[in-house]
């Protein structure tokens, strides 16, 4: 019998709205000079994420895990095709669709930060900035279509997958449910990335070294 049981993780679903709007805020100070230390701040903060979830996507829960939703190409066409026929196929965790989208994230997100890393070590001049231009750009893409994806499969499946990221539950069988929401690595998480934000300087550019450094000198 259907039920309201937990399938999102907190880990998880911190991971996945402090990700967008660190995205967000890069992408909007991205081109002022003035908003740059915080540009650099969560172009960090993103890899950083990205780095937790590529260890979660191995040792997490069973719908975070990259296991649940490794699809082949062949069933990424049919549910495309199914969304199409407006007859589409239930996923308790993520569709190939929204599969597909995550591991493009993640892709475009590790190429985007280490592109910025070295551009704010002056390394490859305008040439990388182009290039993170490019994948920071394909990010935006690959997003709006993911928001499109997610509200197209909201109306389909009349279920509020907006909503479920929040709460973490969704309607299902009890045995499909997750044993816990690992809320204690979810506070270390939250600790961690509010003490990030609230202790790391980004260097200013032009001065020796051109590096990051974590404390302002006294």
């Amino acid at each position: 019998m259907s039920q309201r049981i937990l399938v999102w993780d907190i880990p998880t679903r911190i991971f996945h709205w402090v990700l967008a709007l660190s995205f967000a805020g890069a992408f909007l100070t991205a081109e002022t000079e003035r908003y740059r230390d915080l540009h650099i701040i969560l172009g960090y903060l993103m890899l950083g994420l990205i780095a937790f979830r590529l260890l979660w996507g191995f040792v997490g829960s069973r719908y975070a895990r990259f296991s649940s939703f490794t699809f082949r190409p062949a069933e990424v066409i049919d549910y495309l095709k199914s969304l199409l026929q407006r007859s589409p196929k239930h996923y308790l965790g993520h569709n190939p669709a929204g599969a597909v989208a995550i591991f493009l994230l993640i892709g475009l997100t590790l190429l985007t930060g280490i592109t910025g890393v070295l551009l704010n070590f002056e390394v490859g001049g305008e040439a990388f900035e182009e290039v993170h231009e490019v994948f920071a750009n394909g990010m935006l893409a690959v997003v709006l279509i993911h928001i499109t994806g997610v509200i197209v499969s909201s109306l389909l499946h009349r279920e509020n997958l907006v909503r479920s990221m929040v709460t973490g539950y969704k309607q299902g069988e009890g045995d499909q449910a997750i044993p816990r929401p690992f809320a204690w690595l979810g506070v270390i998480m939250a600790g961690v990335i509010a003490a990030f934000l609230f202790l790391y300087q980004p260097s200013t550019k032009g001065e020796a070294g051109n590096g990051p450094h974590t404390m302002q000198e006294d």
